[in-house]
């Protein structure tokens, strides 16, 4: 949300991608000659988008509480273009659950209109990785704890006049569904002044949620952002984030596992601490990093609260660091690897002590296990992975 990314290039894009075939703009269509359906109206009922068709996001459209959409493998979903309060988005509300699960031979890529692709396709074949703004992205809310000045608040980038739009809760085993295989490319439209939507937003989500195997491609806002919740997330990709790859807020309580972070914009990590008086711990291990353009490596505040280990840093130029240690809660720091440019040291990058955890290496010995990544994501069919 600091910086505004958006590219002339892309807004001629979306204008020029209207052409569709008409579709019914009722989510319960069975018309079962037609493969493309624009959704208008929020999912008031347990509904299925189902394999071989495409969706097009019409608004922004809302699972209801107490309602359940399934979206089967190797289903496309495409936001049209809209800013501000128009912006486009897939919202599941606290008590809604979204059941999309992907495969590695059918992954869900969620994407803008402007992209041409067709089912059974990974990469598009007419929009480059770094494009983005192009329709807002998917937000999940729940009724987990969350560190904040109330027990629920409205998530960033939905109008407060949305009653869609607030999560938190006591319910730390919450269960907003299952997330798997799962790809979602170009988003991150601005509502308003630092206030875009992130590629996935998990908003109080509770530890009942899976979501595994996840990849976030040219977002203009951050990649994957926590507001508190206990969710774990385990192998995941962010690739071409126009602010943040991974940004934790209001005492997230999960697990990051397994994670790939491809040139953010901004930092590679912005992790802050509580905002209320809830207090949790979040982990974030087995990850490999190439800075690239990146402002930063790790943003952390004095209240940052999380334990991280096994990563690999490489791509990092001048000026990119681990900005501070945190000091109000005892932290967890091990085994950092970073290849350097020539003629610097470690210390060039990781500061405030940070160094005593951090080994030089040609070669590393710990990062994420690419493998889980596979023939599934645009960023190892566009052979991105080479170097992981």
């Amino acid at each position: 949300m600091k910086k505004n990314y958006f590219k002339l290039t892309a807004v001629i894009l979306a204008a020029l991608s209207i052409g569709f075939t008409s579709c019914d703009d009722d989510e319960n269509n069975d018309n079962t000659d037609e493969t493309e359906f624009t959704i208008t109206a929020n999912i008031t009922e347990n509904t299925t988008w189902e394999t071989g068709n495409i969706y097009i996001l019409g608004g922004r459209i809302s699972v209801v509480n107490g309602v359940t959409l399934t979206i089967e493998p190797g289903v496309i979903i495409k936001g049209q273009a809209g800013s501000a309060e128009n912006a486009t988005a897939l919202l599941i509300a606290r008590g809604g659950k979204l059941v999309a699960e992907g495969t590695a031979a059918q992954p869900i890529i969620f994407t803008s209109v402007a992209d041409e692709i067709e089912p059974g396709q990974i990469a598009s074949p007419n929009l480059d990785p770094e494009l983005n703004g192009l329709w807002g992205g998917l937000l999940i809310l729940g009724k987990a704890p969350i560190s904040a000045d109330a027990e629920s608040v409205q998530i960033e980038g939905i109008p407060v006049s949305d009653p869609n739009g607030l999560y938190g809760g006591t319910e730390a085993t919450d269960n907003s569904g299952i997330i798997k295989y799962v790809s979602i490319r170009h988003g991150g439209a601005n509502i308003g002044e630092g206030n875009e939507i992130n590629g996935l937003t998990l908003g109080g989500v509770g530890s009942g949620t899976i979501i595994e195997n996840v990849e976030i491609i040219g977002n203009q806002d951050d990649g994957i952002e926590w507001f508190g919740g206990t969710v774990n997330v385990t192998n995941a990709i962010v690739w071409n984030a126009g602010d943040d790859a991974i940004d934790t807020d209001q005492s997230w309580g999960g697990t990051l596992d397994n994670f790939i972070i491809i040139t953010p914009g901004d930092e590679c990590f912005e992790l802050d601490g509580p905002e209320g008086t809830m207090e949790a711990k979040h982990i974030i291990e087995n990850g490999s990093v190439y800075a690239g353009d990146a402002e930063g490596l790790v943003d952390l505040d004095a209240n940052s609260n999380v334990d991280m280990s096994n990563i690999y840093f490489f791509g990092i130029a001048d000026g990119q660091d681990f900005d501070q240690l945190p000091t109000d809660y005892v932290c967890t720091f091990t085994s950092f690897q970073v290849t350097l440019p020539a003629s610097t040291v470690v210390t060039d990058f990781f500061k405030d002590g940070s160094d005593a955890f951090v080994t030089a290496v040609t070669s590393n010995t710990v990062g994420a296990d690419k493998s889980e990544f596979t023939g599934w994501s645009w960023a190892d069919v566009a052979g991105e992975l080479g170097d992981f």
